[in-house]
């Protein structure tokens, strides 16, 4: 049990940060609600899980490996992630009609994911870091998919928690208008690293 600890801690660190995923949950829980969240927050989860999974069998050294499939998963990612960061940040108050009328789907929760680079390099780093955890890669992939895919549960559900407390203290437009465009420049910002 004691090898895994700095697992656990790198998973958690790792999930419970802000970042594109955790504000796009917290601004979805604000907006819509805990119960409306859960197909994102769960195409989150499960895409990391995957993701962790599949970098273990080695299929992420691939993406290293070739800079110019690097470059567009990154593009690509960055669009999909401004894209909602600008839905965010026009939309008023949950009731007013304005910004996205339905909560992000499970697959647009698993695209989200698969397309930024940052839960890659995450996922590649961890399975170099942690592989003599497992005596087989499939066995790293399974130890790794379920870190990663429980704690973005644990995670994404208090940022989404948070985001329906910050509704409750928000009554007015403004105030939303406020939340809504923190949140959109937050998840924009997000993007920011990936490209240093």
């Amino acid at each position: 049990m004691s090898s895994i600890l700095p697992l656990l801690l790198f998973v958690t660190v790792a999930t419970f940060t802000p970042g594109g995923a955790t504000m796009l949950a917290t601004a979805s829980g604000g907006r819509f609600g805990f119960a409306r969240s859960i197909p994102l927050m769960l195409g989150i989860a499960i895409a990391l899980a995957s993701l962790a999974a599949v970098a273990a069998l080695g299929l992420g050294k691939l993406l290293l490996a070739i800079p110019a499939l690097q470059t567009t998963v990154k593009a690509i990612g960055s669009a999909y992630l401004l894209w909602l960061a600008w839905r965010i940040a026009r939309s008023g108050s949950p009731n007013a009609g304005a910004g996205p009328a339905q909560p992000v789907t499970l697959m647009s929760g698993i695209l989200l994911l698969w397309l930024n680079p940052k839960s890659w390099a995450m996922t590649v780093g961890a399975a170099a870091s942690f592989a003599l955890l497992a005596s087989s890669p499939s066995r790293l992939a399974m130890l790794l998919g379920t870190a990663f895919g429980l704690a973005a549960c644990v995670s994404l559900a208090l940022w989404c928690a948070l985001g329906m407390l910050l509704a409750r203290l928000f009554r007015t437009p403004l105030h939303w208008r406020i939340l809504n465009l923190v949140m959109g420049v937050l998840l924009a910002s997000s993007i920011i690293p990936t490209w240093r």
